[in-house]
C-alpha cells in the first residue's frame, strides 16, 4: 500500500519517509515515528495499517542525519550495538524539523495526530509539548519520557506503558500521571515494546490490540 519518498526539512536537509494513503475517504494525518531500527518492516506495516483505516500516514527516518537510509530487521544484540553508536550521534535538537517535515505533508489528509513507539513514544510527547500543528498525540512507551515529565502537552496526548517494562519503572508512569492529569495515560500487562509483532521476544498481543484501539478511538475523536 505505502511507498518511499522523500521529506525537505525547513534547513533544506532531504530525508527518507515512508507514507500510505487510503483508497477512500481521507479521516485525517497520523505521523508515525520509529523504534530505533528506523523506517524497518514493522514500522511500515504500522503505517500500512493506518492508512487502511483512513489516514494519510508518514514516518520520517528519524536516523537519516547519522546515517542515511539506516533500517533493520534485526534485533539481536549485535545490531543494539550498532544502534547505540548512532544514538551517541544522534541530535535532539535537528529532530524537530524532520518531523515538522513529516508534521507538514501528512497534513495534506487534514488535522494530524502523531503517534510513535519506544524512540518515537519520547518523541510523541516533546512533539505533543510544541504543539507543532498536531491535533493529537498517543505515544507508546517512550524511553525517557520521564525525564521529560515537566513539559506540558499543548494537544490532547495519550500515552501507553508496559507494567513489565523494566525500563521505565512503574513508579515513572504514576509519577507522570500525578503531574499530567488531563493526559490519558494507561498501563497494559505486557513488556517494553509489547506492539512490535515482529518481535517475538516482547509482543504482547492482548496489550497491543487495546492500546491500539485506544489510538484510533483516540484519533476519531480528535482528527475526524
Amino acid at each position: 500500500m505505502g511507498e518511499r519518498i522523500k521529506l525537505t526539512a525547513s534547513d533544506g536537509f532531504s530525508l527518507n519517509a515512508y507514507r500510505a494513503v487510503p483508497e477512500g475517504k481521507v479521516r485525517g494525518g497520523v505521523v508515525v515515528i520509529q523504534e530505533v531500527w528506523g523506517l524497518n518492516h514493522w514500522i511500515r506495516s504500522v503505517v500500512d495499517r493506518f492508512a487502511q483505516h483512513g489516514y494519510l500516514a508518514v514516518a520520517p527516518a528519524m536516523f537519516d542525519r547519522v546515517e542515511y537510509g539506516y533500517e533493520s530487521d534485526d534485533y539481536t544484540p549485535a545490531q543494539f550495538q550498532v544502534i547505540g553508536e548512532l544514538l551517541k550521534k544522534f541530535s535532539h535538537d535537528t529532530a524537530p524539523l524532520d518531523i515538522d517535515a513529516a508534521i507538514k505533508a501528512a497534513a495534506e489528509g487534514g488535522k494530524v495526530g502523531i503517534t510513535g513507539y519506544c524512540f518515537g513514544g519520547r518523541a510523541t510527547w516533546v512533539t505533543a509539548a510544541r504543539g507543532a500543528g498536531l491535533s493529537a498525540a498517543s505515544g507508546y512507551y517512550g524511553g525517557g519520557v520521564p525525564n521529560y515529565i515537566d513539559l506540558e502537552p499543548k494537544v490532547p496526548t495519550e500515552m501507553h506503558f508496559g507494567d513489565k517494562d523494566t525500563g521505565i519503572p512503574l513508579e515513572q508512569v504514576e509519577a507522570l500521571k500525578a503531574k499530567h492529569p488531563t493526559a490519558d495515560i494507561y498501563t497494559y500487562d505486557g513488556p517494553h515494546g509489547f506492539c512490535n509483532s515482529d518481535r517475538a521476544d516482547s509482543f504482547h498481543e492482548a496489550s497491543c490490540t487495546k492500546a491500539s484501539a485506544r489510538t484510533l478511538e483516540f484519533f476519531h475523536k480528535h482528527l475526524g
